[in-house]
This record gives C-alpha cells, sequence and structure tokens, in this order.
C-alpha cells in the first residue's frame, strides 16, 4: 500500500502544511506537491485510519496559479513549500486555510475579513538557522531539514534570504568542509540588519586557532567587498553567544518608521525574520487596538517590545508582559532607547501558567494585544474574567488552529469577533500568520 500510485486524483482544496487535499473513495488524501483545481497521480507514502499522505508524481491537469520554482532544492529542502504557486495564490491559499480552521475548530466567523498584508516574495528573510551535519565522508556541510525529516538539505543558494547572504553560502560550505567533525558544530544562525550581518557559530566546545582565523579573514574578505560589515559571534556549550570579530559589538536593530521607533536587539534574540511585513504588521496592530490617551494597555508575550513600544507611542500607559528574563531587559532597554520610559512598564512572568490572581495583579486593562507562540493563548483567555476583562483583545497569532481554539473561548466570554486577516509573513512557505479583533 506505502508504493501504491493512484492516479487521475482531483485535488480541491490545499491544507495547513501546504499540501493538496484529495478524496479517494470517500477517505482524505493530503498531497505533497499538488495544488487546488489540479488532476494528479500521486503516490501513497502513509496510511492511517482516517486519512493517507502521499506525494505528486505527475501533474495531469496543472493550476493556472502553478508555477516554476525558483529553487534548486525545492524538491528536497523542506522550507519552501509553496514555491509552485504563484505569490498571489499563495496568501488566497492561506486566507481561504485561516477561514476554514476557524469554521472547523472554533466553530467561528470574523464579521469582517481584512485585506491580506504582504510584501516582497523573495530575498525577505532576515534571521536563519542553518543546521550542521556530516556527509557519507565526515565532513561538516550547513543547511535546512528535508521535509518531515531530520535530515539537512546542504544548502548552495536561497533565494528567500537577502541576495548578500545568499551570496556566501557557497564560500561557508567550503569553510565548515575543511573544518572536520573535530569543530562539533550545532548550528550557525545568520541575522541581517542595517549595514550589518552577523553570523553567529554554536559550537559544542572552543575552535582552535586555525578555525579562528578562517572566521577572521571571511569577515576581512567580505567588509572588502561590499562595505557591509559581517561580525563573526561564538556561542560555545550553553554558554551566550559573545562578539569575537570585529571584537567591539556592533548593535543590530530594527526600525518602525511610522512610530518614530528603533528596536535593537541580539544574535539569538527572537524577532520577526520579515522586517518589511513585520512593520506593516504593527500598523494593523495598532490602528485595530486604536489606543486612546487615559487607556492602559497590555501587550502579552511582549518579547523586545516590538508592538509594546508602538502602543506606548500614543501616549498611553503600556505594560508589556513576557516569559523571557532576557528578551524583557532587552525591552526595557528599547523602551529608554526611544524615550518611553516613562509611560512602559515590563514583567517577566511565565503566560502559560497565569491565573485569575495574576490578571487581578495587573489592574484594570481597557485592552490587550496577544502575539503568543504557536500554543495560542488560552491560559491567559480562560484567566480572563470580570471585573478584569479588557474592553478589547487585538490578536496576532503564528498558528490559524490554536486562534480558532481561542476565538471559541473569547466568543464564549461574550466577545464578537469583529475582524480577521492574513498577514503573509513567510512567502514561499506554508506558514499563516494573522490578526484578529475582538470587542466586548
Amino acid at each position: 500500500m506505502d508504493k501504491e500510485i493512484i492516479r487521475n486524483v482531483h485535488v480541491h482544496a490545499l491544507d495547513y502544511e501546504g499540501r493538496g487535499v484529495a478524496r479517494i473513495d470517500g477517505k482524505a488524501v493530503f498531497i505533497e506537491g499538488a495544488l487546488p483545481g489540479e488532476e494528479v497521480n500521486c503516490r501513497i507514502t502513509k496510511s492511517k485510519k482516517h486519512f493517507d499522505e502521499a506525494e505528486t508524481v505527475e501533474v495531469l491537469l496543472a493550476s493556472e496559479q502553478r508555477i516554476e520554482p525558483r529553487c534548486p532544492h525545492f524538491s528536497d529542502c523542506g522550507g519552501c513549500v509553496l514555491q509552485h504557486a504563484l505569490h498571489e495564490a499563495q496568501v488566497a491559499y492561506k486566507q481561504r486555510t485561516l477561514e476554514d480552521q476557524l469554521q472547523r475548530i472554533g466553530k467561528v466567523s470574523a464579521e469582517q475579513v481584512l485585506p491580506p498584508i504582504y510584501g516582497s516574495p523573495w530575498g525577505y528573510r532576515q534571521r536563519a538557522r542553518l543546521a550542521v551535519a556530516e556527509d557519507e565522508k565526515g565532513r561538516l556541510y550547513a543547511g535546512f531539514k528535508a521535509n518531515k525529516s531530520n535530515r539537512v538539505v546542504k544548502i548552495q543558494t536561497c533565494a528567500i534570504l537577502p541576495s548578500h547572504i545568499s551570496e556566501i553560502l557557497p564560500e561557508l560550505q567550503e569553510m565548515l568542509q575543511c573544518w572536520g567533525e573535530e569543530a562539533a558544530v550545532r548550528h550557525i544562525e545568520i541575522s541581517d540588519a542595517e549595514g550589518i550581518s552577523v553570523l553567529t557559530v554554536a559550537t559544542e566546545t572552543g575552535l582552535d586557532k586555525s578555525k579562528l582565523a578562517l572566521l577572521r579573514q571571511f569577515s576581512d574578505r567580505h567588509l572588502d567587498r561590499s562595505g557591509n560589515i559581517w561580525q563573526i559571534w561564538l556561542q560555545t556549550g550553553i554558554c551566550a553567544a559573545q562578539p569575537f570579530y570585529p571584537p567591539r559589538e556592533t548593535e543590530l536593530y530594527y526600525g518602525l518608521s511610522e512610530f518614530n521607533l528603533r528596536i535593537n536587539y541580539r544574535p539569538g534574540d527572537f524577532t520577526q525574520v520579515n522586517h518589511q511585513v513585520n512593520a506593516l504588521m504593527v500598523q494593523r496592530a495598532i490602528r485595530l487596538l486604536e489606543p486612546q490617551r487615559g487607556e492602559r494597555i497590555a501587550d502579552l508575550f511582549c518579547g523586545l517590545g516590538n508592538f509594546t513600544l508602538a502602543i506606548a507611542r500614543s501616549g498611553v500607559l503600556t505594560i508589556g508582559i513576557e516569559g523571557s528574563k532576557e528578551q524583557t531587559k532587552m525591552a526595557v532597554l528599547n523602551a529608554e532607547l526611544n524615550g518611553l520610559d516613562g509611560n512602559t512598564r515590563f514583567v517577566a512572568s511565565n503566560l502559560f501558567r497565569v491565573d485569575a490572581a495574576a490578571i487581578a495583579s495587573w489592574g484594570r486593562l481597557d485592552k490587550i494585544l496577544l502575539d503568543p507562540p504557536r500554543g495560542g493563548a488560552q491560559e491567559v483567555i480562560r484567566a480572563l474574567r470580570p471585573p478584569y476583562l479588557p474592553d478589547k483583545i487585538v490578536y496576532v497569532s503564528c498558528n490559524p488552529a490554536t486562534l480558532a481554539r481561542d476565538a471559541a473561548f473569547l466568543v464564549e466570554k461574550g466577545y464578537k469577533f469583529k475582524k480577521v486577516g492574513v498577514i503573509n509573513l513567510f512567502p514561499q512557505t506554508a506558514h499563516i500568520e494573522s490578526i484578529g479583533c475582538f470587542e466586548r
């Protein structure tokens, strides 16, 4: 059964992982590489009780939205699973998937669907982590994980990275090949900001002098070529990453020009990987939130202050709550940097263990912005109760399934689901970012 080929299969939808959805003899089949409206031959790769998984063997009737993937690693790398679809079609697929998840999981729908937010489909990713593995000869190489596998695909080019980062990948591979397995490299992280790129090499033990010399040469060579600073950071064991060369730490930052904000961060800090669309996302969130002077607003899962400081720029008292103490410290520094320390307060607190007493300790809040990780914010929402129910909640989601679940909880508490919309923060991938607005 695992290798059976099914012929003339009609694909009617796309699922949240970017796979085509079909029905064969009444059973759902999720087909990698297929798009809605297509007729394909597919091979069953995994059979389960309620559904099968398959891969496309041949496209018999192609969708008008199908295009030739730009990346030579498309068929192997697990990242950009939608490169074979037009960018506009990708956004439309994600919008339909979001609405389907809201209906199917949460049994809810918004009163208004907002126009999608999207930016450049290529060269947008300003932060990436490359896994490191050994080839058959014991030589190191870097890349991304294969689809649904721990196998690392060696990457020589990547079209969603800025061009000056993609261009250094072959040279990076050559350097790793020279190092050998004794280097014990765990991963390599690349962060790109205004005029500076950081290459962080994470190892189990320290690198010897010859390898450190190669890293210095790499930095000098690329500074000479482009004028863009390439700074090398090293992370050994469980210690925090530190600048190695040039030895003076250079600040990484991104800007939110509409709010006259500069957000500083360090390599390894969580930031949105797409700075262009992040700025548009913050704009939409603030417009939905409509902060008014005299209000008290909380930004939960606030990180470095991405939304908090934009809210505070309106002159309202803003409380940012974040589980990571290190991120909280950076948020405080960013508030001071932007002259907003007078109307912001940051608290380090585990929002996955929150209860009604904790929410009461924050005081009466007029509005809340939620920006949780993939697991959602059900603990916060369940703990919300009178007299501490805010009048408005804006929910930024990176997982439509948990948004749907949490939206249902909010509706049960008496909120109206006013608006929802897709944010295409990760073009070419199946990742769905969205934003919803709830009012009492």
